[in-house]
């Protein structure tokens, strides 16, 4: 008996100390995964070694946790769904199920690379070669600030400060801004606050996102709501 009680504390130890050490909308993801299987799989280990008094109930609610979370899934999902947003020098994409964020280079000597794949100084030697485009900084930035944090301690403050700005908001079109929150032509009114909703969760800078990438979302939102 106590072989199997240290047998089941290991392996909640394991399970506590995952969630944990993982971010929390990970840690959320893992539980409503594999939680219910946990549990049945822990019932059955029970059962086997006739501790079913035990066991039986952990299996019981396993099933019922996992039925309860194929219930409340939701239907329709973003099914990797990307939101695009486009400047100059730059196109960037952000992702409605992970918030992550990439870019393609549309223009100079870095042409058609992708931004992960460059390192942080190659990414501050493209800021360099586009900082007259005041949109497509603003849009490296968010980047920047997403995945090189500390970029500021290395970079001259005097030539990397953020350009940031909401010109061309006015003269959005429609087609961008379903770009922008990754919807087709004719969403309904629904569908364009869910996009908006689940896209400026990722992106608001209380949260450490963007300024610039929040502007562009909502002014996306205004033009195809009004």
């Amino acid at each position: 008996m106590a072989l199997y009680v240290i047998i089941l504390f290991v392996v909640l130890l394991g399970f506590f100390w995952l969630i944990l050490t993982n971010p929390a909308h990970k840690s959320a993801a893992f539980l409503t995964s594999y939680g219910p299987l946990i549990l049945i799989v822990l019932g059955g280990l029970l059962t086997f070694f006739r501790r079913g008094v035990i066991g039986v109930p952990m299996i019981v609610l396993g099933f019922s946790w996992w039925r309860r979370s194929q219930s409340t899934r939701p239907v329709t999902s973003s099914g990797g769904r990307k939101s695009t947003v486009r400047s100059a020098n730059l196109e960037m994409e952000l992702d409605h199920d992970t918030g992550e964020m990439d870019g393609t280079v549309l223009t100079g000597r870095m042409k058609g690379t992708r931004l992960s794949s460059l390192n942080e100084e190659e990414v501050l030697s493209l800021y360099q070669e586009i900082c007259s485009d005041s949109d497509s900084t603003a849009l490296l930035v968010s980047f920047l600030d997403r995945y090189h944090p500390d970029w500021r301690e290395r970079a001259d403050s005097d030539s990397f400060s953020e350009q940031g700005s909401a010109s061309g908001f006015d003269a959005m079109t429609k087609q961008e801004a379903y770009k922008i929150l990754g919807l087709e032509p004719g969403a309904s009114q629904q569908e364009i606050h869910q996009a908006w909703r689940r896209l400026i969760k990722g992106v608001h800078p209380d949260g450490g996102g963007s300024a610039f990438l929040t502007a562009k979302i909502n002014a996306a939102r205004d033009v195809l709501m009004n």
